[in-house]
């Protein structure tokens, strides 16, 4: 057996003093360690020599909760089935596109679509536009607002003698704000179901 060039270690057996003085480096770590955290990332770089504004708070687009929609459901509610929203007037403020519908029991009642936005203030939400009304009987799907543009696929019928469950054509369509009012365009000829 070949002997060791280095002496017997000290520290081969552990002693009770060992772990204590373990437990306390490592609760002196944990207890200073919210101390000597670094700061904050991000991804910008302040500009060198010169003042650096801060960004404005996003601004949160108007809710439809609270909102009394011009909509006669007689003794039931109305009910927001989808919402989108985005700056759609270029104001830097967000507006929100509802799909408001009775809440029936039966049959498929028939979607109105409109605009809320809020004053500068951050008031409450109001609707300042209407893009379909329930008079239309049409069924909103896919709705989106992108490029300053709310665009949605309307589901309708072809005829009265068609069934309220069973829409039979299907039409897209796009609103723009022109400065004064929303102005509805169709991408595409109705389409048939």
């Amino acid at each position: 057996m070949q002997q060791s060039a280095v002496p017997e270690l000290a520290h081969t057996r552990t002693r009770p003093i060992h772990w204590v003085a373990t437990a306390t480096a490592v609760a002196g770590v944990v207890a200073l360690s919210p101390v000597l955290q670094p700061g904050s990332a991000t991804a910008a770089q302040g500009a060198v020599g010169s003042d650096a504004k801060s960004a404005p708070a996003a601004v949160v687009p108007p809710r439809t909760s609270g909102v009394t929609f011009p909509l006669n459901c007689g003794p039931v509610k109305a009910v927001v089935a989808k919402e989108a929203s985005g700056d759609l007037d270029g104001d830097g403020r967000p507006e929100t596109v509802a799909v408001v519908h009775c809440d029936s029991a039966m049959g498929t009642p028939p979607d109105a679509v409109y605009v809320l936005t809020r004053a500068k203030d951050g008031g409450a939400s109001r609707v300042v536009a209407t893009l379909v009304t329930p008079g239309e009987r049409l069924t909103v799907t896919d709705l989106a607002v992108r490029a300053r543009a709310v665009s949605a696929t309307l589901l309708g019928y072809s005829s009265d003698d068609v069934p309220n469950c069973c829409p039979d054509l299907k039409t897209p369509a796009k609103w723009q704000w022109n400065g004064r009012v929303f102005v509805r365009t169709t991408p595409a000829g109705a389409l048939g179901v």
